[in-house]
């Protein structure tokens, strides 16, 4: 008898984020398979009993390649077992989470997909930044700064805005180059930027500066990933709205 996938979202960080459904499947999953972005204290909810499988990613260095990922999800699935994909943040935004099921579509697997709060949302959230709000920005758009060919070719025309929030994920590496590029097509190097690392983890620490000079400033704090960048003038409200950690 074939199991069942559920792919579910872990959240940014913060076990306490995990919605009570997510919570549920998890605690009673035969196997996971878990990203590199899945905290600890969510890992430890893993029953013992079940087999525990780390499939995550870093900058150049896959602990397996995305197609063999897909193709296990089927088999463990086809062996009757009820399985979790469990990914950080939300599956569905830069969670490659449409390829997996892609393949579990392919194959006959059945399968659930258990939303979760992505890094976006809570990031911004716990750094006191508001991603809209109707004296700075009305609208918000979510971008990887690493895409599939490994470039950060963003359509930038298309970015700079007056009264629009960028949420750059995986911005880190190629932050010199965004910046650039943005203040090359208009983008004022004035626009306030922030930088939060180990978004809603006790670890959290938030940056705030100028398109201008956040490369440096990111260079000087030793910034290191998982970090979102989040660009407009909602970035102003950041210490008076900041509340995480105090």
């Amino acid at each position: 008898m074939t199991g069942k996938v559920y792919l579910i979202g872990a959240g940014p960080g913060d076990p306490d984020l995990l919605t009570m459904k997510a919570h549920r499947l998890l605690t009673a999953a035969d196997v996971v398979l878990y990203d590199r972005l899945v905290g600890e204290q969510i890992i430890a909810m893993i029953p013992e009993t079940a087999e525990k499988l780390y499939v995550g990613k870093a900058k150049s260095l896959h602990s397996l390649p995305q197609e063999e990922i897909n193709a296990l999800l089927a088999v463990k699935a086809k062996e009757g077992k009820v399985v979790v994909r469990l990914k950080g943040g939300d599956p569905f935004i830069f969670g490659r989470g449409g390829e997996e099921l892609e393949e579990l579509v392919s194959e006959g697997v059945p399968f659930e997909v258990v939303p979760g709060v992505t890094a976006a949302a809570g990031c911004a959230a716990y750094a006191g930044i508001p991603l809209t709000h109707r004296d700075y920005a009305q609208s918000v758009r979510f971008l990887t700064g690493h895409l599939k060919d490994g470039t950060t070719e963003l359509p930038w025309d298309e970015l700079v805005h007056p009264a629009q929030t960028l949420v750059i994920y995986m911005g880190l590496t190629g932050l010199e180059s965004i910046s650039q590029s943005l203040i090359r097509f208009g983008m004022r190097p004035s626009m306030p930027v922030a930088i939060v690392e180990k978004g809603t983890s006790k670890d959290q620490r938030v940056f705030t500066s100028t398109m201008k000079d956040i490369h440096q400033v990111a260079i000087d704090n030793e910034v290191k990933s998982p970090a979102l960048l989040i660009i407009g003038e909602v970035v102003t409200l950041q210490e008076k709205l900041s509340w995480f950690g105090q």
